[in-house]
């Protein structure tokens, strides 16, 4: 359990420190609870099916909507108290980029800079050439691709120098060379210093992109970790390779600390059970695989190979959301 001191220190470190943030409508609490920080140059996913409550959440974030409770830190400023303060810190597309399309892309963003102080030419400059936009950027927008929208989008969303970027949903409608432009280019960005916040229902999106994330379902957030630490918490495969595979059965049923798994009660890889023929699948308790061996073979059992398989990111997601909108 962390102390206070402990919450302090994390809370000052984050670019985004969210406490306990709740929403009601009409009566009907939408989001409960949710808690989570976003740390300099980190890259943060926020994973749920849709209609989660991501996008609700978001909008509470930067102060699109206004939370029943819950405090919302962004650069040490207090979203609902000082909005000015902290969201002079954020970009942030929620949903699609809002652009003109009539205009080009460079008057698009010529429009937006006039609203912020002290963004000059130079400015855009810099930020088409972060997005490689420089080839069609005095086109007009109705040209572009889906993706050049969003490249467009986050080219303005940059153009104040935040710390702290938001993308909600940003690979909807993206072909897989354009998800895979968008990996690529938010690494860089992370790599820079900036901090990002990715909500998507993309599971493996986010397992390939992020650093931590968040699983919400239902307005509440299952967990939060990186994707190894998640997968760690939850129970390991145990596969068995025996020479007297019915004795070996019985023995393994007959202990506690060791859960028998039959044909569709979990979620390996056919390419991992292949490399193990005939193998005997469990769960195993932490710790128990030593005397779970020497109880084998003090059975007259051979042991050809034992064998651990941490459950991938999307049987944790299933388990969590119980089955819901997974991709």
């Amino acid at each position: 359990m962390a102390t206070d001191t402990q919450r302090s220190n994390r809370s000052d470190a984050a670019v985004l420190s969210v406490e306990g943030l709740r929403k009601r409508i009409k009566g009907k609490w939408i989001i409960h609870e949710v808690s989570f920080d976003v740390r300099p140059g980190e890259i943060f996913g926020f994973l749920g099916p849709n209609g989660s409550g991501k996008t609700t959440t978001i909008r509470m974030l930067v102060d699109l909507i206004k939370p029943t409770g819950g405090k919302v830190m962004i650069g040490g400023y207090n979203v609902q108290k000082q909005p000015e303060q902290a969201l002079r810190h954020v970009g942030c597309i929620v949903e699609n980029p809002e652009v003109y399309p009539y205009l080009s892309g460079w008057e698009n963003l010529d429009h937006f800079a006039r609203m912020q102080p002290g963004i000059g030419q130079d400015r855009i400059q810099e930020v088409v050439d972060i997005v490689g936009m420089d080839q069609r950027i005095h086109d007009k927008v109705k040209t572009y691709s889906l993706g050049m929208r969003q490249r467009l989008g986050i080219a303005q969303a940059l153009l104040a120098r935040p710390k702290l970027l938001i993308l909600d949903e940003p690979t909807n409608g993206l072909d897989p060379k354009g998800i895979k432009e968008l990996r690529e280019f938010v690494r860089m960005l992370a790599s820079q210093g900036m901090s990002l916040f990715i909500s998507s229902h993309l599971l493996s999106e986010i397992q390939l992109m992020c650093d931590r994330v968040a699983i919400i379902n239902g307005g509440r957030v299952l967990a939060v970790g990186t994707v190894s630490e998640l997968i760690d918490e939850n129970a390991s495969y145990v596969l068995w390779q025996v020479d007297r595979r019915e004795q070996a059965v019985a023995l393994l049923s007959g202990l506690q600390e060791v859960t028998l798994l039959g044909q569709g009660e979990h979620g390996i890889e056919d390419a991992v059970l292949t490399a193990i023929p005939d193998a005997i699948i469990t769960t195993v308790a932490p710790g128990a695989i030593p005397g779970i061996v020497q109880k084998l073979v003090a059975g007259g059992i051979g042991v050809e190979a034992v064998q651990k398989v941490s459950p991938t990111l999307e049987e944790l997601f299933l388990k969590l959301t119980e089955g819901e909108g997974i991709v």
